[in-house]
C-alpha cells in the first residue's frame, strides 16, 4: 500500500504572496503541480497593523468576506475578491487585499471547484462542497434554533478539525467556533476571533461523525435560525495532519511528527490566552520559521524570526524557543499543519529536509 495518496500537495494548498497595485489585480498562482483554481482564499496584508483579515470561497461566492480577527458577521466588499479564477484570483481596489506596493499572503485551499451538493445526511440540509482525496469540505446552511441538530459534511471519514462562523445572526456580531476533536472533554471551544480562551462550557459544542457534525447546543454561533458556514477537515496521511502537543518552555522544544513536511503550520494554546500564531515555508524559506502572522489580530506580520522559532523538518515541526504562546512549559497546544511535500511518496521516495 502508498504511503500517500497526495504526490504532490500543491494540487490542493497553495500559499501565493504578491504585491498590492491599489488597482484591478489578477493573482496568478505559482503552484508547483500547476494551475490552481481555488475555492477557499485567505488573505493578509503581511507590512502593515490595523488591516483585516479576508476569507472568502467559491460557495459563498466572490465579496462575501469573513474576518477571522474579529465577530463581525459576512460583509460584502465589492472590491474585495471579484473571481475565482483557473490559475488564481482577481481583487478589486481594496487596500486590506491590494493597497499599493504593500506585501499580502493568500492561503488557498481546493473543495470542488466551486460545485456543492445538497446533503441530506443531517437533521438539517445542508450545501457541501466537498474533495474527499484532500480531506476538506466547507458547509453551508440555515439553521433551526434547536439543540442536537446535525450537518452532513460530504467526506470520506468523521472530520477532526471544524471551524464554524455565523453569517448572519439577529443578535449582532458573533464569534467563530473552532473545534479540534482531540479534545472529547472539557474541551476548549476556541474561537478564531479571540486569543483568550473561552471553555463555554466542560463539553465540546460540536462533535463529528462519518457523515454528519453535530451541534450539540442550540447557540447562536451554531444553529440560530441564521446561515451559517462550517470549514472542516478529515486527515490524509502525507498532506495533513492535526493534533496537540505539550510544550516545555525549552529551546530544545518537541518534535511533533506529521510524517510531512510541513508547508502552513498554526498553532494556539489551548489553557491560557495567547494568540493563534500561523507560519508557512514560503513566507519563511530558511529555518528557523518565525514570521508569524496571528489570525485572531489586525497586527502585522512578526518581523523576528526568533520570536517564535520553530523549525519546519521533513517529517515534522519543532519548537526552537520557550515563547509561552507555542512553547510554554507544560502548556497544551493545538495546531494543524498542511505538506509541501510527503515524507515518503507513494513511490517510495524520501523528501529532504529545508
Amino acid at each position: 500500500m502508498a504511503y500517500t495518496t497526495i504526490d504532490d500537495p500543491s494540487a490542493y494548498f497553495h500559499t501565493q504572496l504578491y504585491t498590492g497595485t491599489g488597482s484591478e489585480l489578477s493573482v496568478t498562482n505559482g503552484a508547483n503541480a500547476g494551475d490552481f483554481k481555488p475555492d477557499w482564499i485567505w488573505i493578509k496584508q503581511r507590512n502593515a497593523g490595523s488591516t483585516d483579515y479576508g476569507m472568502f470561497d467559491s460557495s459563498r461566492g466572490v465579496t462575501k468576506n469573513l474576518k477571522t480577527n474579529t465577530d463581525d458577521l459576512e460583509s460584502t466588499e465589492a472590491q474585495s475578491v471579484k473571481t475565482f479564477n483557473t490559475d488564481g484570483f482577481t481583487l478589486g481596489t481594496s487596500g486590506d487585499y491590494n493597497g499599493s506596493s504593500d506585501t499580502h499572503v493568500a492561503w488557498q485551499w481546493k473543495a470542488n471547484g466551486g460545485t456543492t451538493a445538497s446533503n441530506s445526511n443531517g437533521s438539517i440540509t445542508s450545501t457541501v462542497q466537498a474533495n474527499t482525496t484532500a480531506g476538506f469540505s466547507i458547509i453551508t446552511y440555515t439553521g433551526n434554533a434547536t439543540a442536537d441538530a446535525t450537518v452532513g459534511h460530504g467526506l470520506s471519514a468523521a472530520p477532526q478539525v471544524y471551524w464554524c462562523k455565523g453569517r448572519t445572526y439577529d443578535g449582532g456580531a458573533i464569534n467563530w467556533i473552532a473545534e479540534w476533536s482531540a479534545f472529547t472533554s472539557g474541551s476548549p471551544n476556541l474561537n478564531l476571533d479571540r486569543a483568550p480562551i473561552n471553555y463555554s462550557g466542560d463539553s465540546p459544542l460540536m462533535t463529528a461523525q462519518a457523515t454528519t457534525i453535530t451541534h450539540t447546543t442550540a447557540r447562536g454561533e451554531l444553529n440560530d435560525s441564521g446561515t451559517h458556514v462550517i470549514y472542516c477537515w478529515t486527515p490524509i496521511q502525507g498532506y495533513s495532519k492535526f493534533g496537540s502537543y505539550t510544550g516545555n518552555a525549552n529551546a530544545d522544544g518537541p518534535f511533533i511528527y506529521t510524517g510531512f513536511k510541513p508547508a502552513w503550520l498554526l498553532i494556539k494554546r489551548t489553557d491560557s490566552s495567547g494568540n493563534w500564531v500561523l507560519i508557512d515555508s514560503k513566507r519563511d524559506a530558511f529555518n528557523q520559521a518565525g514570521l508569524d502572522l496571528n489570525p485572531d489580530s489586525n497586527a502585522a506580520e512578526n518581523s523576528s524570526t526568533s520570536y517564535y522559532g520553530i523549525d519546519l523538518l521533513s517529517n515534522g515541526f519543532k519548537l526552537r524557543n520557550g515563547n509561552a504562546e507555542t512553547n510554554g512549559d507544560g502548556t497544551t497546544n493545538v495546531y494543524m499543519a498542511f505538506a509541501e511535500n510527503p515524507f515518503v511518496s507513494s513511490e517510495g521516495v524520501p523528501t529532504t529536509a529545508r
